[in-house]
């Protein structure tokens, strides 16, 4: 389009993203930049201090080791995430996030973060490894801590990552454009870091209608961070591993408060407490059924086994667990109706500082959490590296941890030289919520300097004409709109091309009855796997004919282009990995049990960055520690 400007920015290190994991390798990034006189960017398609996957704020920070208290150890938190993926982790990057995650939060507090405190002044936890904290701020104090390091000349806001600037196997940087202005952005770097988080609303959601775009994890995550890795021909990992989270059903509030600090129960309709009345279902998922926690996929498939007998719905007995702190205080009443209090609010501020639309859904229908009980359900499927699932770049470990396999020179480098990820970005390194994102982020930000000082790559060029080849077709969804709005009389009903919500719709469908969406109960198989490529093939030649309004629409347009290679990266692999291992987040009805013996390995793929082939591969699990080991590693 003649009317927008093309704008280019030269940089050494290239930030992309805005949540976390973006926040902290800005922090660490820009404090040892200055030292080397480097210039790093951030890149960010919302604002930072709103952005990413902890923007309307959090109640709990889920990821503290309490290494410095003695709590726990590294082990403890590596053997807890290798259990809860059933067996599918890396343990040096576990190890390496768990190390540092306790001086991140530090940091939080330094900068002004409330943690709940006890009464002779240690963190309060909701969990073994979660702490109480005020917050609906969180992602604004972190926020600001990332712009004072970088200074307000080197944040880009309201501007879209379409995908890298590839020269051969190179990357020099970045391109996409503004959904403010008829701007064209190229941003030339020396290195990338990739952190634009997971993918949502690639399978079709529970809530439809007015409820359209209410989603568990943000809504506006879009698969770019996959798209961005996979188009710079890097290795990926866990693509098969989607999470699952049961949430309070139709609004996703978390259930992790109440069944952590409340000690709430779940059961079904008729009173069954399925954790305790399907234990010996355990049994067939050994050893993993058989560890403690048990692992949430498993604690999924017994309440899904309830649904599917028709027992359901599910509720979460938040009456009772209310009713059952409260009656400690019983014989003194003006304290039982202190502690009620109390015990409502936290009941309901549990939701006002993170999940909003809870809050209002028990208010319109008529639910006070202290009289009656809630439903909880099963969400539909997520792409996240942060939280329960593991799907993201193959990056390398930390020298002092990873096995030779595992290694290729700098932390969190993707196998694309001069790439990096972090956060939902980077696989097989699940559990690190939002603290331990974070603390990946510094760890990959500080990785990517050094990778600057001792490689000292030149600043890249482009040649005019390939920008110029980029930009038209990044804009090309506009030119097919104005060519074709007045062919008909309603503007979303059109031969010549199709709206992105429509694309978005089609890609849902076909996930969602193909590929084990919340329709088919979560359950797929090698022919609905193979027909699901089939009609994908279909809808990548359709997509030539997205067309968008106006730039935020076009926006649309690439978020749903990126869905849809997420979904081709999620079908190719679950294709692959031919048994069940993780029954509650997904069941192979082909193969239905668990197979140690074949596929205790990573799943990986790497997709060609021109002609699009694919290779589908193993790498294999090589456990930091020997059993019953009790060597330790300190952190910073």
């Amino acid at each position: 389009m003649n009317d927008f400007k093309t704008v280019t920015v030269e940089t050494d290190l290239l930030i992309l993203g805005g949540g976390m994991a973006a926040c902290g390798a800005a922090v660490e990034a820009a404090h040892w930049a200055k030292k080397h006189g480097l210039k790093v960017t951030l890149v960010d398609k919302a604002a930072v201090d709103r952005s990413g996957a902890v923007a309307m704020g959090l109640s709990a920070i889920n990821q503290y080791v309490g290494l410095r208290d003695g709590q726990n150890t590294v082990k403890n938190y590596v053997d807890y995430v290798r259990n809860d993926l059933m067996g599918v982790a890396r343990d040096d990057l576990v190890a390496s996030i768990a190390r540092h995650v306790d001086s991140t939060v530090h940091l939080f507090e330094k900068w002004g973060l409330p943690i709940w405190k006890d009464e002779n002044g240690g963190y309060v936890h909701e969990g073994r490894w979660q702490l109480m904290i005020n917050g609906e701020s969180y992602k604004v104090v972190v926020a600001e801590a990332a712009k004072n390091h970088l200074g307000a000349d080197n944040i880009y806001e309201r501007v879209f990552i379409v995908g890298p600037l590839m020269d051969g196997d190179q990357c020099k940087g970045a391109y996409g454009f503004s959904v403010r202005e008829n701007a064209f952005y190229v941003f030339l770097a020396k290195a990338t870091l990739v952190a634009m988080g997971g993918a949502v609303h690639v399978f079709k959601p529970r809530s439809l209608g007015e409820g359209l775009g209410r989603a568990w994890y943000p809504p506006w995550n879009s698969g770019s961070s996959a798209y961005f890795t996979l188009k710079a021909g890097s290795e990926m990992t866990c693509q098969e591993v989607r999470f699952i989270p049961v949430r309070f059903k139709d609004a996703y509030g978390p259930v992790g408060a109440w069944f952590l600090l409340f000690k709430s129960r779940a059961t079904n309709a008729f009173g069954g407490e399925y954790m305790v009345e399907r234990r010996a279902e355990l049994d067939n998922w050994k050893p993993y059924g058989h560890v403690k926690p048990i692992p949430a996929n498993l604690r999924n498939y017994l309440g899904m086994l309830d649904v599917m007998e028709g027992k359901g719905p599910i509720y979460m007995r938040t009456e009772e667990a209310i009713q059952k702190i409260a009656d400690q205080y019983k014989g003194d009443d003006k304290a039982y109706k202190k502690k009620m209090k109390e015990l409502e609010s936290e009941a309901w501020e549990d939701f006002l500082d993170m999940t909003i639309s809870q809050a209002i859904l028990w208010a319109a229908s008529n639910v006070q959490p202290e009289d009656r009980s809630s439903e909880i359900a099963a969400a539909e499927p997520y792409f996240i590296g942060s939280h329960s699932g593991a799907s993201g770049a193959w990056v390398s470990g930390p020298e002092d941890l990873a096995p030779a396999e595992y290694f290729w020179g700098y932390e969190n480098m993707c196998t694309t030289r001069g790439v990096f990820a972090a956060g939902d970005a980077s696989g097989a390194s699940s559990h690190k919520f939002s603290s331990g994102s974070h603390a990946e982020g510094r760890i990959a930000g500080k990785s990517a300097i050094r990778f600057l000082v001792h490689e000292q790559p030149a600043m890249p060029t482009i040649d005019d004409a390939i920008v110029e080849d980029l930009k038209a077709r990044t804009l090309k969804p506009l030119e097919v709109f104005a060519a074709h709005k007045d062919f008909t009389s309603q503007p979303d009903i059109n031969p010549n091309y199709i709206r992105p919500k429509m694309f978005m719709f089609r890609l849902q469908k076909l996930m969602d009855e193909y590929a084990g969406g919340v329709g088919s109960q979560f359950t797929t198989s090698k022919y609905l796997l193979e027909r699901g490529l089939e009609l994908l093939e279909m809808l990548k030649e359709d997509s030539a004919h997205l067309a968008a309004e106006n730039p935020h629409e076009l926006m649309r347009c690439w978020e749903n282009y990126h869905r849809m290679y997420q979904a081709e990266a999620h079908i190719r692999t679950i294709l692959f990995r031919e048994e069940t291992r993780w029954p509650g987040y997904y069941f192979r009805a082909d193969f239905p049990k668990l197979d140690q013996d074949s596929w205790l390995c990573f799943a990986n793929c790497r997709m060609d960055p021109v002609t699009e082939s694919w290779e589908m591969f193993k790498r294999p699990i090589l456990p930091l520690f020997p059993a019953d080991s009790d060597h330790e590693l300190l952190g910073g």
